[in-house]
């Protein structure tokens, strides 16, 4: 997985699950939530990290969704969702603390659903 520094003083990984004020996208607000780092070494290199909403299960379902298996590795107490279609990007310094990592499947999978959202491919 990708490494980046996080402001907390250890390596923050891709896949990384931690707390931070997610911006809503119907307004201008926030909210403290959990979030899986999903960038590597060249976004950390420009001083951001792109991370991607986690959920309450509880919510209604949106296409992509990737269930998280094992809520004590995410550092998590409640069934949650990755949600790959609610990313954001955020300096370093807005990570509050870090909670978990996700397992490798459920990280593998939602790499898989933002880049199967990203585009159609390169322009011919």
């Amino acid at each position: 997985m990708a490494i980046s520094r996080d402001p907390i003083g250890g390596m923050l990984a891709a896949g990384a699950v931690v707390v931070v004020p997610f911006p809503y996208s119907d307004r201008l607000a926030e909210k403290r939530r959990p979030a899986v780092v999903v960038s590597g070494p060249a976004v950390a290199e420009t001083g951001f990290v792109w991370i991607a909403m986690i959920t309450s299960a509880n919510n209604p379902a949106m296409r992509g969704d990737q269930a998280i298996d094992d809520l004590a590795a995410a550092g998590l107490d409640a069934p949650s969702v990755v949600r790959p279609v609610k990313l954001a990007c955020i300096e370093p310094a807005r990570i509050l603390k870090r909670i978990g990592t996700l397992p490798p499947v459920v990280a593998g999978a939602v790499f898989d659903a933002i880049h199967d959202r990203i585009g159609p491919g390169r322009p011919a």
